[in-house]
């Protein structure tokens, strides 16, 4: 399915781009989340007409994107988790937990989505976190997570 980009989207192209994309891809996610719009002659007339305008926005989002990389740039985070004795968590860090923590500790909002942790997070230690803020910049944090009873 042919579809003309509202943004610039990493790995797959950029604004005014038309692509083709799965079906699904186009509908469930690109369309769904207005990062798309069907390739039809009117939509392409329309996305002409408006690109100038959407790599404003674009810049605003990067631009935005490198302040929050500014503040959280190689920063480390802690969380205390409940673990067993041999230092397994019982569940794992979320992409959630990370998100609350850094609107908490540094009052920046990053939406879940973004935060990409190296590999899954199930015991205690330091662990890489890759967060794409912009499809052009993308920050990394440490986490340590340490048991909860220890904090006591």
């Amino acid at each position: 399915m042919k579809v003309i980009l509202l943004e610039n989207i990493r790995k797959i192209g950029s604004i005014g781009e038309i692509i083709d994309v799965k079906r699904g891809f186009a509908r469930n996610y690109l369309i769904a989340q207005k990062k798309a719009l069907y390739a039809s002659k009117d939509n392409i007339k329309e996305v002409e007409k408006i690109k100038n305008e959407l790599s404003k926005k674009d810049q605003d989002k990067k631009n935005l994107a490198k302040d929050i990389f500014e503040k959280i740039q190689n920063k480390e985070l802690t969380i205390k988790k409940l673990s067993t004795e041999n230092k397994e968590l019982y569940g794992s860090v979320k992409p959630t937990e990370i998100s609350k923590i850094l609107n908490e500790m540094y009052n920046v909002k990053i939406n879940p989505s973004m935060i990409q942790p190296a590999k899954e997070i199930k015991s205690l230690g330091f662990f890489d976190v890759i967060l794409n803020l912009h499809s052009e910049v993308q920050s990394k944090i440490k986490l340590k997570v340490i048991a909860q009873e220890e904090s006591n």
